[in-house]
C-alpha cells in the first residue's frame, strides 16, 4: 500500500479537499481506524437521504454511545452544505476533531458557508508525487498516464487508458453538470478538448472563446470551476509590480498529466524522447510537482512564469519568504550545454542579481554554468522537499 507524504492533524478539526479519485478516503481510512473515528459518507444514498429530510439526524448519529468519544469523518460534505452548521455549533461545544472531506469547495462557498470561520483548516489533496511512488516511479509511465491512484495502478495500459478516459467522460463533465455550475454541458466538453491542447501555454480568453463559441466571461468561469475542483492551477505572469501581474495572462495546468492527454484524446499516442510532446509533458509534470509538494508542505510559496516581449522564457519563478528568489527552467533533454542556461543568466540579472538559478533536466550530471546550477530533476525536488 502508498503511504502518501501528507500529515494530516492529530486533535484541530480540518477539511480535505481534492478532485475525486485522488484517494482522500483511503488516506483516511489508512490513519484512522473504525475504533476511532465514525465514518459518514453522503455518497451513500440511504445515509444522503435521511439527513436531507431531518438534518438533525447527523447530533444523534454521531452522539449515539457508540460513537460520542470518536472523531467524526464526513465524505463528501458539499453534497449538504447545512451540516457545517450542526459541525460548527458541536467544535464549538465539544472541541471534538471532525474531518471533513468534498471535491471542491465551490460549492460550499456558493450557498455562504464560510468554512467554519477559521475553526477547521483546510488542506487539499493531489494525485501521487514522486516521493510516494519513487520505488514505483517510471517517468515515461508517469507523462503518459499521470498519477491518478487508479491509473498509476493500473496492471496495463489499457486499464490505465479506460480509467482516465471513463474519468473525463463521466467526472469532468457530467458531475460537474450535476453540480449546476454548467447550464449546457456542450460548450463545455468542447472547451475542456481546447484549454487541453493549450495546457502549459499562455491564457488567451478571446482565442478560446472563438474555437469554442462561448463568451470571454464564460471561458473565465470555466477555468475557475476547474481550478475550484482542483483539476488544474493557474499560473500567473511575473512582474515585478502586483498591479502590472494581474493584467499580464496567466498559464493554465491540469493538475495531472494523465488527464489532460485524456482530455486531448492523445491516449493512444506513445510519447518519445527527444520530441517536443514529451518536453512539454515533462515540463508539465515537474511544475505540478514542486505545486503539490509546496502545498503538502503548508510553505507559504508564491509560483508565476516569466516572458519577455522577446520570448525570452523562465518556466518557473518561486518567490519564497526568507531565501533568495529562485528561477527555474525545465528541460527534458538527457546532456545539458552551456547555452541550455543563456535565459537563466541573461534574465536572471536583469530580473534579480540575488537569484538562485536552476537548470533541472534529465541530464544525470550535476554542474554549474555560470551562476546557474544543472540538477538532475531529482536532486533538484530532494533539495527543495526532502527532510
Amino acid at each position: 500500500m502508498i503511504q502518501r507524504k501528507f500529515n494530516l492533524p492529530k486533535s484541530n478539526s480540518f477539511f480535505l479537499f481534492g478532485a475525486r479519485g485522488v484517494g482522500k478516503t483511503t488516506l483516511l481510512q489508512q490513519r484512522f481506524n473504525k475504533e476511532s473515528a465514525v465514518f459518514l459518507d453522503l455518497l451513500d444514498v440511504e445515509l444522503f437521504d435521511q439527513l436531507l429530510l431531518d438534518p438533525g439526524r447527523f447530533k444523534a448519529l454521531i452522539n449515539s454511545p457508540e460513537n460520542v468519544q470518536k472523531r467524526v469523518i464526513v465524505d463528501e460534505v458539499q453534497k449538504l452544505p447545512k451540516l457545517l452548521d450542526l459541525v460548527h455549533l458541536e467544535i464549538q461545544k465539544t472541541k471534538r476533531q471532525f474531518i471533513l472531506t468534498g471535491s471542491s469547495s465551490r460549492r460550499l462557498k456558493q450557498h455562504g458557508t464560510n468554512l467554519l470561520a477559521g475553526r477547521a483548516w483546510v488542506y487539499n489533496l493531489y494525485p501521487f508525487i514522486y516521493f510516494e511512488v519513487e520505488d514505483q516511479f517510471d517517468l515515461k509511465k508517469v507523462l503518459e498516464w499521470g498519477t491518478f491512484p487508479e491509473a498509476f495502478l493500473a496492471q496495463s495500459k489499457e486499464g490505465a487508458r479506460e480509467f482516465l478516459n471513463a474519468y473525463v467522460g463521466t467526472y469532468l463533465q457530467k458531475e460537474i453538470q450535476q453540480e449546476q455550475w454548467v447550464r449546457n454541458l456542450e460548450p463545455f466538453r468542447r472547451f475542456l478538448a481546447v484549454a487541453a491542447q493549450m495546457n502549459g501555454q499562455i491564457v488567451n480568453k478571446s482565442k478560446i472563446a472563438r474555437e469554442v463559441g462561448i463568451d470571454d466571461v464564460t471561458v473565465a468561469n470555466y477555468f475557475e470551476i476547474l481550478e475550484d475542483t482542483l483539476i488544474g492551477v493557474t499560473l500567473p505572469a511575473f512582474h515585478q509590480s502586483v498591479r502590472k501581474s494581474q493584467r499580464q495572462s496567466p498559464k493554465f495546468y491540469f493538475i495531472d498529466t494523465g488527464i489532460k492527454r485524456a482530455l486531448e484524446k492523445t491516449l493512444t499516442v506513445e510519447l518519445l524522447p527527444q520530441t517536443s510532446a514529451w518536453g512539454e509533458a515533462f515540463e508539465h509534470w515537474f511544475i505540478l510537482e514542486v505545486f503539490k509538494n509546496a502545498s503538502y508542505q503548508r510553505l507559504d510559496w508564491e509560483f508565476s512564469y516569466l516572458r519577455t516581449k522577446d520570448d525570452v522564457e523562465i518556466d518557473l519563478v518561486i518567490e519564497r519568504p526568507g531565501q533568495p528568489r529562485l528561477l527555474l527552467e525545465i528541460k527534458s533533454k538527457t546532456h545539458i550545454q552551456e547555452g541550455d542556461a543563456k535565459a537563466l543568466e541573461t534574465l536572471g540579472k536583469d530580473t534579480d542579481p540575488r537569484a538562485e538559478k536552476w537548470l533541472v533536466s534529465n541530464d544525470p550530471v550535476e554542474q554549474p554554468f555560470g551562476s546557474t546550477r544543472v540538477l538532475p530533476w531529482q536532486k533538484a525536488l530532494k533539495d527543495l522537499f526532502d527532510d
